[in-house]
């Protein structure tokens, strides 16, 4: 079990919403299902093109990584700004989370996996990111469901664009279909690795209360772009979380196993740009990179992990 009885919380953490279309369904909806080949055909639709966001926008967790795609969002809603496992079941599209109530519920259920694991995130920066770097942490929403999305960063479908956060309303959306779509491009379905796309958000989230969002311009794409510094201290971010996770008389898992870091590392590896673009049938071209390379994410998570704390992701952004 990844889970104990030390979570508390669940049902009322994260919010859930309806079929596509409504104003608070989002996810991974059911025309994107076709199996591997119809997952990379609409990957490689969106790799190689650049952000042209209505907003600033922090796309995540996906292939769709590899440059993001003009159009994942319309003009729907506000310009958000910064500052502002194997065996697992998954409940039903657009269901409520009142079936999430108890830890064992977050080892049975994706998405109630998804929200035990933003209470672990909340309990470990609301105590690290105060004391080493004296920001404040406050909590992002969580919404996890199935179709289109009205968002402070505008109107999207996690469909196309993946897993995000969007630093306009400080939320995280993700659809609990993404993980069976992360294990056809080669990573892990694994709870473990569920928890990493989780954590890589809130990384985003913590880069929010930083000040440095911001300061990612996936136009101006390339190995050493303020794009792929975001994106790799994000997913490092991700692993001092697993640090502290597990620690202390009230850690909510049990000791993390070789066996599932090793999740973390395979998924961060499978979603590479170089990984998205050999699997195109491109020439990997480090130009057009935009979340960093497979060796790079999993250096940076375990760079995290093995650091455990917020200056070990240190990064020189240019200004």
């Amino acid at each position: 079990m990844t889970f104990n009885s030390n979570l508390n919380g669940l049902g009322d953490r994260a919010s859930s919403g309806g079929g596509a279309g409504g104003g608070g369904g989002f996810g991974f909806g059911g025309g994107n299902r076709g199996g591997g080949n119809g997952l990379l055909g609409l990957i490689m639709g969106i790799v190689g093109s650049k952000f042209g966001l209505p907003g600033i926008i922090v796309v995540a967790a996906v292939a769709f990584f590899a440059g993001g795609g003009t159009g994942l969002f319309s003009d729907g809603g506000s310009t958000g700004t910064p500052g502002g496992s194997g065996g697992s079941g998954t409940a039903a599209s657009g269901s409520s989370l009142e079936h999430c109530r108890t830890w064992q519920d977050a080892n049975a259920y994706d998405d109630c996996r998804i929200e035990g694991t933003a209470v672990s995130l909340d309990a470990v920066w609301s105590q690290i990111l105060p004391a080493q770097t004296g920001i404040t942490y406050t909590e992002p929403a969580v919404k996890i469901g199935d179709g289109t999305v009205n968002t402070g960063c505008g109107t999207a479908s996690t469909a196309r664009t993946g897993p995000f956060y969007c630093p306009g309303d400080r939320t995280v959306y993700i659809g609990d279909d993404f993980f069976a779509q992360l294990k056809q491009m080669g990573g892990s379905d694994g709870p473990f690795a569920q928890m990493y796309v989780v954590a890589h958000e809130f990384g985003h989230h913590i880069q929010n209360l930083q000040g440095t969002i911001g300061l990612s311009d996936y136009d101006n794409a390339g190995e050493d772009s303020n794009a792929v510094k975001i994106e790799l201290q994000a997913d490092c971010y991700a692993g001092v979380w697993a640090s502290h996770a597990d620690s202390g008389e009230n850690a909510m898992l049990d000791p993390l196993t070789d066996e599932q870091v090793s999740q973390a590392i395979i998924s961060a590896q499978a979603i590479g740009d170089d990984a998205i673009q050999r699997s195109s049938g491109s020439a990997v071209n480090p130009d057009n990179w935009t979340h960093g390379s497979s060796e790079q994410r999993q250096q940076w998570f375990l760079q995290g992990y093995q650091g455990g704390t917020v200056d070990s992701c240190h990064q020189d952004f240019t200004r």
